[in-house]
């Protein structure tokens, strides 16, 4: 009798470990980085949102690849926005082995991390990275879904130029791989631009600088009619601040890393209506906008808060990963890669689909300006 319930406890630990094995098989990690940390941790956070929501709308509804039913568990990491941390990060998503990763946030982090992607054949969608360089590396893992900073920086300059008849242009970065990129890009458009228009100066500050006074009182020696920001609201917003305290209020543009509903919180009561023009790496056109608004809708009864800027955009990754697999009839990073790159995912931003670099094809920009301390669009450019 005892080795008979010995045999049988046995059994059952051996049947249990089994099925232990089996439900692993049965579930796909997918990772998702950004700086939920530190200065930017609430934009960081959106893109996080935007993730998880597709996350549990694939649990759900249930997830069936090559005829078996899979789990999909997000494995969520905070770089803090910081260079070194995504790399640390990155290494720690390879080591648990995750199918593939959404993310990272920022360009700084992003470009580092993927090269530790790549290095394992790990395939990586980022939502929100900017910076051209990105999709130039040869990476064949390494996709966005956001427009780059190429277009962003010329779709500016042509509106500051020719809209908005700046001739005196003061630009500022920040020094990030996202706030230069930006910055340069737009330089450059400006003096293919003509009608007069030229940079009368340039000038640098960092991501976590909180007094421009110095760079400001430069700039307004300088006699702009605009400023142009590379870097992120978190910057902006007390920079803002400073131009009115200085007497400077000057039309004020940027792109996507400055364009969030947070920017008139923060720059407070330093933001005129109309002072502020900025472009998001995206868009929806009239066809694709009720999509968007329930997106919306959806996100703030979760949540209990609205959209930053690029929810939309992890929410479309995430899936479109997911769809890769599904289409691959694999969840294999090397056997799903190809049909990613190939992926036409009809998503709330719109039909996503990669060019031969990973960069997303049709990629659109949004611009706006504040009025009331409320975003307000002003255009969809193509």
């Amino acid at each position: 009798m005892r080795f008979h319930s010995g045999w049988v406890l046995r059994a059952a630990v051996l049947a249990s470990l089994h099925g232990g094995v089996a439900q692993a098989q049965d579930v796909i990690r997918i990772g998702h980085v950004a700086a939920t940390s530190g200065a930017i941790a609430h934009l960081g956070k959106d893109n996080e949102n935007g993730a998880r929501m597709a996350v549990d709308e694939l649990n759900a509804r249930g997830v069936l690849i090559g005829g078996k039913r899979y789990r999909i568990e997000m494995l969520a990491e905070d770089d803090a926005g910081d260079p070194k941390q995504g790399t640390i990060v990155a290494q720690k998503l390879v080591d648990a082995k995750v199918r593939g990763v959404i993310g990272h946030e920022t360009s700084g982090t992003t470009i580092p991390a993927s090269k530790i992607y790549f290095d394992a054949g790990i395939p990586q969608i980022s939502p929100s990275a900017s910076n051209p360089k990105y999709t130039r590396q040869g990476f064949n893992t390494a996709f966005r879904n956001v427009a780059n900073d190429e277009q962003l920086g010329a779709a500016l300059a042509r509106y500051a130029v020719q809209t908005g008849k700046a001739r005196q242009i003061a630009v500022i970065d920040d020094r990030t791989a996202y706030g230069k990129g930006l910055a340069d890009e737009f330089i450059k458009n400006v003096k293919t631009a003509g009608q007069g228009a030229r940079v009368v100066t340039q000038q640098y500050t960092n991501d976590k600088a909180t007094d421009f006074s110095a760079i400001l009182t430069v700039i307004k020696a300088a006699k702009p009619d605009l400023i142009f920001f590379g870097g992120m609201d978190a910057v902006a917003g007390p920079m803002l601040r400073q131009m009115k305290q200085l007497g400077l209020p000057v039309r004020f543009m940027g792109g996507d890393g400055m364009c969030s509903d947070s920017l008139a919180r923060l720059a407070g009561e330093g933001m005129a209506d109309g002072q502020v023009i900025c472009a998001e790496a995206g868009g929806v056109d009239a066809q694709q906008q009720k999509g968007m608004d329930d997106f919306r809708a959806a996100y703030r009864r979760r949540y209990g808060i609205d959209v930053m800027t690029y929810a939309p955009y992890a929410y479309d990754a995430m899936h479109a990963m997911v769809a890769a697999m599904q289409q691959a009839g694999s969840p294999d990073p090397a056997v799903y890669l190809p049909a990613l790159a190939k992926v036409r995912h009809k998503g709330v931003t719109g039909v996503l689909a990669f060019d031969a670099r990973g960069d997303v094809k049709d990629g659109r920009l949004t611009l706006f300006t504040f009025k009331s301390g409320k975003r307000q669009r002003l255009q969809v450019i193509q």
